[in-house]
């Protein structure tokens, strides 16, 4: 009886996911979806090659670098790094002296005195973080420090969408006359929706100057500063490469040892 019911069952759940199945290609058939502008228009982050790339990917500190500087001079201003702190800095080649120094140039951190109740501020230290960026009256801009590792493309979506401005293809409007960015928006075609509320950030070469000698154009600059957010994201990466393939290596001594005992151990029952 209880195998008779566990059938029924089971044919009553197939019968209707072939129904289900049925049932949505005929109504894709009969109503097939509507071309939107973004389906039609959005574009796939570019393909960019990294030194982090692949199972044995290590940061390039100098590339690290010019990147941090093209945050703190250019996006810092809107866009927090709140789970990065100032001494996470010396892992990307920054001495202890050049982290304070740089601390101490970076936003104030807000103080609370908890016996007069009085705010305050004091210089930031190594061992602060980032401070949050607000916008008084209007939100918080989107924090960075996440962002590599929760976008699509990771480094190759940022660095896509800070060189992606563009102004809107006449095409687009041909088709899709009521999808004009609106006043106030940027058309870019990496973003989900193609119109974001921020301006261009990189808009001219040399817009810093890179102690290294490296021409600061604004294809370098994106990459460098979405290599920088990579290891903002994740700073453990090279260790984590690191230890995988050290757990590799083991797994094949310890493979290797398993199969020489086993034929030991076999080769001793045989006679």
């Amino acid at each position: 009886m209880l195998r008779a019911a566990l059938i029924a069952v089971g044919f009553f759940f197939s019968f209707m996911l072939l129904y289900s199945f049925g049932r949505g290609a005929i109504d894709y058939i009969a109503e097939p979806p509507v071309a939107t502008v973004e389906s039609v228009f959005h574009k796939h982050p570019k393909e960019i090659a990294y030194s982090f790339d692949g199972p044995a990917g290590h940061y390039d500190r100098a590339q690290l670098q010019r990147g941090f500087l093209v945050y703190k001079e250019v996006c810092a201003a809107c866009h927090g790094l709140k789970l990065v702190a100032y001494r996470d800095l010396e892992n990307i080649g920054y001495s202890p002296a050049m982290v304070k120094a740089i601390a101490k140039q970076g936003p104030p951190q807000a103080t609370f005195n908890t016996v007069t109740g009085d705010a305050g501020t004091r210089p930031s230290t190594p061992a602060d973080h980032f401070a949050p960026v607000y916008y008084a009256g209007a939100g918080t801009p989107p924090d960075l420090s996440l962002i590599a590792k929760s976008r699509h493309g990771g480094a190759s979506y940022i660095d896509s969408l800070l060189t992606g401005y563009q102004a809107q293809p006449a095409e687009l409007l041909k088709q899709f006359p009521d999808a004009k960015t609106p006043e106030g928006l940027h058309y870019n075609p990496y973003f989900a929706n193609l119109n974001l509320a921020m301006p261009p950030p990189l808009t001219t070469d040399g817009q810093v100057t890179y102690s290294d000698g490296t021409k600061a154009t604004k294809a370098q600059m994106a990459k460098d500063v979405s290599a920088f957010l990579m290891w903002a994201a994740e700073p453990k990466l090279e260790t984590r490469h690191a230890t995988g393939f050290a757990v590799l290596f083991f797994l094949l001594i310890a493979t290797g040892l398993a199969y020489f005992s086993y034929r030991n151990i076999w080769a001793n029952k045989a006679h």
